[in-house]
């Protein structure tokens, strides 16, 4: 069977969290025992490697990606599963820097499938495995496969009963916790909080950092009763915020302005640092862009050290020789980080650079307006805003939509423009523009993502800024059209 056909077949059991056309109510298959089922019909390939879990409401993919690259600095067979993904499901799959190739894919896809439904015929399940079990199993088929020697994790919803908690992972990080899928996960930082905390193990390793009063409790808690190895990797945050301007930074077309040139120095300081790692200096050079995504650098640093000197029960018993991970691998893995979508500055020729962002949550949306703070007062701007139904729009457009408000007199050169976006969880571009006209913030609507960009293109001026942000399906959608076409 073909790759187009693998992936057809996959998008046709359902996305993760999408409604029940039948009910329109949201799916809830999440039980843990079943991917038990499925993984143990496959030979249980997550058990011939060792595992990383990574769970949080913001970081994860970052931490998991910077993590990544420093294991395969340090000359490991690293893989890597992250979701979800911007243009490419392959992207969620990796080896080193390399997604799944198209071919494994599709058969290591029908794989599944086909142990699925035999299952489900025997009735040792009850339904055929979610999109994200699907893909998780092949994941960790693929990985066996690849004879990996480590995997970096990045848990897909919550963790307790996240299909990748079936790992018996070396060590569990926590990334950032804020509210968000309330509906699955609890309507309280603490609630949320202990259900991400379902990674943990007994007698394993935590690493994480100071964070809300509620979560910082809640993991205390759970961390008391399991008598974990804790980490906080505080010590790795550079304690005065220093953020360089990059050497080099992306290239611009010539047509582009000086003072597009210049939104990379306002907007996009390279994090740049030193901190003291085992009493010796270390270089921190991150293409991270942000100061959020020096707590994620200090975790996967954090992470790294542990690996090369375990002390956690757990850690020292399943790897007492420990991981061979030099100061210089650390500092190249972070250098050699690719994490594309957050905050990503992309050049359009004969118009305004556009602003990436992946900011789906309100934690997310406040991140990137602490960013966008940073600009000059007059520079012209247009945002491209679309998000899911299942998100709080309210708040999100409370916090993004008055800072393109051109009622305003100094924001007259400002544009809202909303986008729908291919998803069945989408916010339908009516219920975005009731939330503008509640803020009484005036935006427009476009037929499509591809017509938003020309639209923005058009309607901003060269020396100005196009911010797209709200949902990952907008950001890659739009990194597809501007990558693949080089406009």
């Amino acid at each position: 069977m073909s790759y187009a056909a693998a992936v057809d077949h996959l998008y046709a059991r359902g996305i993760e969290l999408a409604p029940d056309p039948a009910t329109s109510t949201s799916r809830r298959k999440f039980d843990l025992a079943h991917m038990r089922v499925l993984a143990a019909a496959l030979g249980d390939p997550q058990k011939s490697f060792p595992s990383i879990l990574i769970a949080g409401t913001n970081g994860k993919g970052s931490t998991a990606s910077t993590l990544a690259a420093i294991l395969q600095a340090a000359g490991y067979r690293t893989a890597l599963y992250t979701s979800p993904h911007l243009s490419r499901v392959n992207e969620r799959i990796q080896i080193g820097s390399n997604p799944i190739s198209d071919g494994d894919f599709a058969r290591l896809y029908f794989q599944v499938d086909t142990a699925a439904e035999k299952l489900v015929a025997e009735g040792q399940l009850p339904h055929h495995p979610s999109f994200f079990e699907t893909l998780t199993a092949l994941a960790l088929l693929y990985f066996k496969e690849q004879k990996a020697d480590i995997a970096v994790l990045e848990v897909g919803l919550g963790g307790r009963l996240d299909a990748t908690n079936i790992v018996e992972p070396l060590m569990s990080i926590i990334t950032d916790i804020s509210l968000d899928h309330q509906e699955y996960l609890g309507n309280t930082i603490a609630e949320i909080t202990r259900e991400k905390a379902g990674i943990l193990r007994p007698h394993g390793t935590l690493i994480t950092l100071p964070q809300h009063p509620e979560a910082n409790q809640a993991i205390g808690e759970v961390a008391a009763t399991l008598d974990l190895h804790a980490i906080s990797a505080a010590n790795y945050i550079p304690h005065t915020p220093v953020l360089q301007h990059p050497k080099q930074g992306v290239i611009l077309s010539e047509a582009q302005s000086a003072e597009s040139k210049d939104l990379r120095s306002h907007l996009l300081p390279r994090n740049r640092y030193t901190i003291s790692l085992a009493g010796k200096p270390l270089q921190v050079d991150s293409p991270l862009t942000g100061q959020h995504q020096q707590r994620n650098i200090a975790l996967a640093i954090a992470a790294a050290n542990e690996l090369r000197n375990p002390i956690g029960y757990n850690m020292a018993k399943s790897n007492p020789k420990s991981y061979k991970i030099s100061t210089t691998a650390i500092e190249q893995g972070i250098r050699n980080t690719q994490w594309p979508g957050r905050l990503e500055l992309l050049p359009l020729a004969n118009s305004a650079p556009i602003l990436l962002d992946v900011a789906h949550n309100p934690a997310g949306a406040w991140t990137l307006r602490a960013a966008l703070a940073q600009l000059p007062e007059d520079l012209p701007r247009t945002l491209i805003f679309s998000c899911l139904r299942d998100k709080d729009i309210r708040e999100m457009t409370q916090i993004l939509l008055p800072l393109f408000d051109s009622s305003s007199s100094d924001r007259s050169n400002d544009n809202i423009l909303f986008a729908p976006i291919n998803s069945p969880r989408a916010a339908s571009l009516d219920e975005l523009i009731a939330a503008a006209r509640d803020l009484e913030v005036p935006a427009l609507t476009a037929a499509s993502v591809t017509e938003a960009l020309a639209e923005a293109r058009r309607i901003t001026p060269p020396n100005g800024l196009i911010v797209a942000t709200g949902s990952i399906y907008l950001i890659g959608e739009l990194r597809s059209l501007i990558v693949g076409q080089n406009i």
